[in-house]
This record gives C-alpha cells, sequence and structure tokens, in this order.
C-alpha cells in the first residue's frame, strides 16, 4: 500500500468483445485498494482535457478500436510525456485507435493477427533481466488469443511468446518470439503493455495478473519522479514535423 493518494483514470469501451467493463472493474479495484483515486471515463472525450491528463499519475486505456483523430492525439502524448504512466492490456491499448499512427508510436505496438483465434493453448516465457516488473515469475500457460503484434524496436521485452502455434500463412517463415509484455519510455512518461487480456478471466491466471498489476504500479511511479526532479516536457518541444 502506497500512503499518497494518487491519480488514476481508465478509459472504458470500445469494441465489446474484450469485456472492457470487467476488465476495467478489476484494474479500478485494485488501483483503489493500493490508495488511487480513480476514474472512469465511457467517451474519448478525455483527449481534449489536456489539463485533467496532465493531473494524473496513471492513464489506463481499455478501449479496443475506435477512431481518434490525429489532431487529437497531441494531449494525451504530452500528458505521457510529462511523466504520467501508461499501462494497458491487450487490444484496450494496442488495438486502440488503428489509423493513429502516434498513438502507436507511444504506446510501442500494433496487433496485426491472432493465428487461431480465441482458446489457443500457449507459454508465456518470461525474459528474465533486471526489471523488478519479473522477478520471482516463472514462465506459465495459457489458453486465451495469442497476439502477433508489430512492435517498437525500443522496448524493453519483458516477456515473450513463439509462433506458430496455428499453421497459417506466417508459418513458412520458421520459429519467432513475438513480444507478450514489455515497457517504454515516452518522454518522462513510463508505457507498460501486456498483450494478455482477451477475456476477463485470462486475469485469474496468477502471474498473469501479477504483472499487469506490477505494470500499472511501476508506470504510476514514474509521475513521482517526474515531479521530485523537477522535469517538464519544455525538452522535447520542437516545430519540426513528427507525423
Amino acid at each position: 500500500m502506497h500512503d499518497t493518494v494518487r491519480k488514476a483514470a481508465i478509459l472504458v469501451g470500445g469494441w465489446q468483445g474484450h469485456e472492457p467493463d470487467l476488465v476495467s472493474a478489476r484494474c479500478k479495484k485494485f488501483l483503489e485498494d493500493n490508495n488511487f483515486v480513480v476514474d472512469m471515463y465511457h467517451d474519448l472525450d478525455i483527449f481534449s482535457q489536456k489539463e485533467r491528463l496532465m493531473e494524473l499519475d496513471l492513464f489506463v486505456p481499455i478501449w479496443t478500436m475506435g477512431e481518434l483523430p490525429k489532431d487529437a492525439v497531441g494531449p494525451i502524448l504530452e500528458a505521457i510525456g510529462s511523466g504520467v504512466g501508461l499501462a494497458g492490456c491487450h487490444g484496450g491499448m494496442c488495438d486502440a485507435f488503428r489509423t493513429n499512427v502516434a498513438w502507436q508510436f507511444m504506446t510501442g505496438g500494433n496487433w496485426v493477427a491472432h493465428p487461431g483465434g480465441d482458446g489457443v493453448p500457449f507459454t508465456v516465457n518470461i525474459r528474465q533481466s533486471s526489471s523488478e516488473l519479473v522477478k520471482d515469475i516463472e514462465d506459465f500457460k495459457v489458453c486465451t488469443e495469442q497476439y502477433y503484434l508489430h512492435v517498437d524496436p525500443a522496448v524493453e521485452v519483458l516477456a515473450t511468446t513463439e509462433f506458430p502455434t496455428v499453421h497459417w500463412y506466417h508459418s513458412t517463415n520458421g520459429v519467432v518470439r513475438v513480444p507478450v509484455i514489455w515497457t517504454k519510455k515516452w518522454g518522462h512518461g513510463r508505457v507498460f503493455y501486456n498483450a494478455l487480456g482477451h477475456h476477463n478471466d485470462v486475469f485469474d491466471v496468477a502471474e498473469a495478473w501479477e504483472l499487469m498489476k506490477r505494470g500499472m504500479l511501476w508506470a504510476a511511479e514514474g509521475k513521482r519522479e517526474a515531479v521530485r526532479k523537477g522535469l517538464t516536457i519544455d525538452e522535447f518541444k520542437t516545430d519540426r514535423k513528427m507525423f
């Protein structure tokens, strides 16, 4: 438990097949148990509320697909860049806003396929490293969608899975390892992603939920660090074209 009250926002919606209400309720309870004040948002208007975004310690998107216009992404890019944490799972983060490349750049990857659909048994292989996020966690098995993602080479990969599990056109490339869990930096902000979460019950697997919990707390800690060090987004401002 943390003794300082922090602020989190959970964005809930998009495609309902990913059970956003159930996943968000699970995340909300965990965060509240860890001394966060949590606000739930059920539309994309939060992206236009720059001042509100900048006040947060953590932003959790649980919104699959949908449309976020190119000119609407600026406030969240700045908020995360200032130190606000970003943590999400499955399609709720890396299959959100498919046409918005700035969102994909910030999150570190985007979904392209799930060969075999739901109910595929596969192993999540933990990549042991200096990251505290994977400490004392071993490889574990799940039966759910296995996400094939296109991934930013800048991310720190914490877990992978092996393809192909289901034979298809991609199989002729041989065995490849695709990231399942990663972290990255966006300005002063911390970004965490967990590709598990097709349905809420995958987080009944102890390791899957433990990683998600650790990721949310880790991402939120970046705001405290940025404030302590007096860091601002001024160093990232530029008049050069980025998108």
